[in-house]
């Protein structure tokens, strides 16, 4: 049985950045499933401290694929690898 990727995405509430990547992530997700998951880096001071303003940062299974914009293409192709 094949796993499905996680793509994690740190951002925070009023960030355009933030909204333009997820809808990238769900279009990517519309062809290719995936686990999503979306975390507010406001809601965490140590994320706040940690990530700032440089967000959003992507993740794919844990290890950071994007900061501030998703490449849908490269996207595509992270997640049509089998997930480990």
């Amino acid at each position: 049985m094949n796993r499905l990727h996680t793509v994690t995405l740190y951002g925070k509430k009023d960030c355009c950045l933030c909204d333009q990547a997820m809808t990238v992530l769900y279009r990517v997700q519309a062809s290719v499933p995936f686990v999503l998951e979306k975390v507010d880096i406001a809601s965490q001071p140590d994320l706040f401290e940690k990530f700032g303003e440089q967000i959003p940062v992507i993740l794919v299974d844990g290890v950071a694929a994007f900061r501030y914009r998703v490449r849908e293409d490269r996207l595509a192709a992270l997640l049509a690898e089998p997930a480990q």
